[in-house]
């Protein structure tokens, strides 16, 4: 198979052929496969439109979802080659960055898993959000390139001209393959400039003009927005993406024959977050150009639109100036302030408009008057949604209130991250859970097999080991794979609370400098980046970095206690470490966090959950039961109420509990600002004291507890590996298989 592309492609033998050449030749034999997967599309059809698609590397994915990795990994070794030199080939795609995007493209893989006619519309980034490096035991931004000659984009024929207050940019799209595991195939659309100029961002870093959006557009996800220019391009971005996906579609359906009239019966749009909202008025402004009525318009998109929320966080819900919005897209204002005329004439709650007092446009707002349904993302989420920060819409609209438990492509975090585990589950239980993730629930008649629980036990060690020879030759960075592993990867937020992680580091540290040493050593490591304006996350980083220096070298701590900050943590990076963690690091702030799909990549791995009662994690306690998780902190309903009080005072712990005041001094100590900064530590030890928005010090004193009663029952391996078991039989509920079924039954109900 392979190698009659590489006879075809370089008139040479594979065994003679580069890893570089195989591993075009295997894109191409790929894109030719999937070709053979395009099924009949149906009459309707789901868009999903996102800032990001966070879909990682692709190759050995694509080939495990078309069923021939198998053959291909089998044909290269007899060539004497290895799928895992080849998969290092391949760039990450730079199109996403955290939580939001990953569940965006895992939609997009169970979409085509289960047959469903659904493709995904976004931008093209050139440089994405960053490649982080360390510096000086700082964050570094450089631009993060991956678009090369051969690579997963086609290039299409479609092109649109999009009008800006002034001036226009010319689109041109891409695409990329979405395959389905031995399903169908469907698509990620992809709109690029054609006057895009990588030229303009200066060096390696990620500076450029931000106001020369003609050249600018795709070069970066989320550029800095601390400055008016950098929220101006992000409205930019914003309505490029719509604009040319609104007519994409419009081009899709009337080839099928919509009259547009009912367009609602051959696409659902699914907004997700807020970043794709102007889809509303600019659909409305493209079906009045076809001269239908704006009532009508707006009706046909009220009936089309559909809008999933990711957030609890009131700042992260986009407003934006309307004199923005009168600069960039003034052909949306008069549409918008209809939108806003419409809702106010019916209801006198200004909190519901869409236009506030103070001139800014809520898009949010606009997508629940405007959408057919609001979904949450974990149950948790939802109910606070209804209940205090949409209740206002919810009294309104209860009949559009839904919630869609994220889920993972657990054929991604398992088959391919984890084969070693994927092969012992076939073997115990056989292969229907590669369609059916509720199959792993028959892991659990080996409760109590200790042969099992040990074969369990080896894959975990096996890929521990794994992980250290990764980290050796990517970092230099030496660990102990008979520590245990606790991590916590995910974005650098402080609603996260790594600074919480931070304060137990701390703790540990100066408990074993008292001589009270760990039975099991502990490898705490840590994957994030932080926005580059974001600065006390990128201090919270600096910190992690300086612990990681100082447990390194000090020859008291260095044998129990070791300290690893994962550079630039993506899709690649986690598959390394979800396998191998042993503690899941999911400690939110209860209440903050909608959802998180790392505690269920974790959890599918045999990592045990430690966490507060926030986000899914409320659902994996309800399925694991209180033996299997480690839960500490206030619960959701307290913190709110601290927060309706302004009850939560943070200087008051750091005087009055003298350990909180130990662990907190300890980042201004002389070990800490002997490699630190100390304008930099000094500005985060205020921060914990002086503001501590997200509650760190209310809940340090019980995550310290009971995360050292996770350490000791680590030691009892039989009773952990009875934990990992009941982790993995009960991780198949978050499929995203599941969520996107409930996703057609409950909102597109495509036939």
């Amino acid at each position: 198979m392979l190698k009659d592309y590489c006879n075809k492609m370089y008139g040479r033998d594979l065994s003679a052929c580069s890893n570089e050449e195989i591993y075009v030749a295997l894109l191409e034999m790929t894109k030719d496969l999937s070709k053979d997967r395009v099924s009949a599309e149906g009459k309707k059809k789901i868009y999903y439109i996102s800032a990001e698609f966070l879909i990682g590397k692709l190759l050995s994915n694509n080939l495990i979802n078309l069923g021939v990795f198998a053959d291909v990994k089998a044909e290269l070794e007899a060539a004497g080659k290895s799928i895992y030199d080849i998969e290092e080939i391949e760039p990450e795609p730079s199109l996403g960055n955290g939580g939001l995007g990953r569940l965006a493209a895992c939609f997009l893989d169970s979409m085509a898993s289960i047959g469903i006619n659904g493709d995904g519309i976004g931008l093209n980034y050139h440089f994405g959000l960053f490649k982080q490096v360390f510096e000086n035991n700082f964050q570094k931004e450089t631009k993060n390139p991956w678009i090369e000659n051969s690579s997963w984009l086609t290039k299409t024929d479609k092109t649109y001209e999009v009008q800006f207050g002034g001036f226009s940019v010319k689109s041109v799209l891409y695409d990329i393959d979405v395959t389905g595991y031995e399903n169908r195939t469907n698509k990620l659309h992809l709109f690029d400039i054609e006057s895009i100029d990588e030229s303009l961002v200066w060096g390696d870093d990620i500076h450029f003009d931000k106001t020369q959006i003609a050249k600018n557009l795709t070069l970066f996800l989320y550029p800095d927005d601390s400055d008016e220019a950098g929220h101006m391009l992000r409205i930019y971005q914003q309505y490029f993406m719509v604009s040319c996906g609104a007519r994409l579609i419009l081009d899709e359906v009337k080839a099928k024959g919509c009259n547009l009239h009912d367009l609602h019966e051959y696409a659902t749009i699914q907004i997700n977050d807020t970043h794709p909202s102007m889809v509303i008025p600019e659909l409305i402004r493209l079906l009045t150009a076809e001269g239908i009525s704006q009532d009508e318009a707006i009706e046909i998109v009220s009936k089309t639109c559909a809008y999933t929320n990711h957030t609890i966080l009131a700042e992260a819900l986009e407003k934006w100036p309307i004199h923005y919005l009168e600069r960039i897209v003034p052909q949306l204002v008069p549409i918008i302030r209809v939108l806003d005329e419409r809702v106010r004439a019916k209801y006198d709650d200004k909190s519901v408009y869409i236009i506030d007092d103070q001139n800014r446009v809520h898009m949010a707002h606009m997508d629940i008057h405007y959408g057919y349904s609001v979904n949450g993302v974990a149950y948790l989420h939802t109910e606070i949604l209804k209940n205090s920060e949409l209740n206002n819409f919810y009294k309104i609209y209860p009949e559009k209130f839904n919630n869609k438990t994220n889920g993972i492509t657990f054929r991604r975090w398992l088959l391919h991250c984890n084969e070693d585990l994927a092969a012992y589950i076939e073997k115990l239980i056989g292969p229907e859970f590669k369609k059916d993730a509720t199959k792993l629930e028959e892991l659990l008649k080996y409760i109590d097999d200790e042969e099992v629980l040990n074969g369990i036990l080896e894959t975990k060690k096996a890929r521990k080991l794994v992980l250290k020879n990764y980290l050796k030759a990517t970092q230099n960075v030496d660990i102990d794979e008979n520590s245990i592993f606790d991590i916590q990867v995910k974005r650098l937020h402080e609603y996260k609370r790594q600074q919480l992680n931070v304060l137990y580091v701390i703790y540990k540290y100066l408990e074993i400098k008292k001589g009270n040493k760990p039975e099991t050593p502990i490898t705490v490591i840590f994957g994030a980046k932080a926005a580059p304006a974001y600065q006390i996350a990128k201090d919270i980083i600096h910190a992690i970095l300086c612990l990681q220096d100082i447990t390194a070298n000090d020859p008291e701590v260095a044998p129990y206690l070791k300290v690893v900050m994962v550079e630039n943590y993506n899709v690649s990076k986690a598959a390394k470490l979800f396998p191998a963690c042993d503690i899941s690091e999911q400690i939110s702030l209860a209440s903050k966090e909608a959802s998180g799909t790392g505690n269920m990549k974790f959890m599918l791995n045999g990592a045990v959950t430690l966490g507060t009662m926030d986000g899914a994690n409320v659902e994996i306690a309800e399925l694991v039961g209180e033996d299997n998780i480690y839960t500490f902190g206030e619960s959701s309903e307290q913190v709110i109420e601290h927060y309706a009080k302004s009850d939560y005072v943070a200087k008051d712990y750091y005087i009055n509990d003298a350990d909180i005041r130990e662990y907190i001094n300890f980042l201004i100590s002389p070990e800490m600002m002997k490699v630190g900064n100390a304008y930099v530590l000094l500005r985060l030890h205020a921060e914990l004291i002086q503001k501590d928005w997200f509650m760190t010090l209310l809940d340090v004193k019980d995550y310290i507890r009971v995360k050292e009663t996770a350490l000791k029952d680590y030691a009892d391996r039989k009773t952990w590996a009875k934990k990992m078991l009941t982790n993995i039989a009960k991780a198949g509920f978050f499929s995203s298989d599941r969520t996107i079924e409930e996703y057609n039954r409950d909102i597109w109900h495509l036939s």
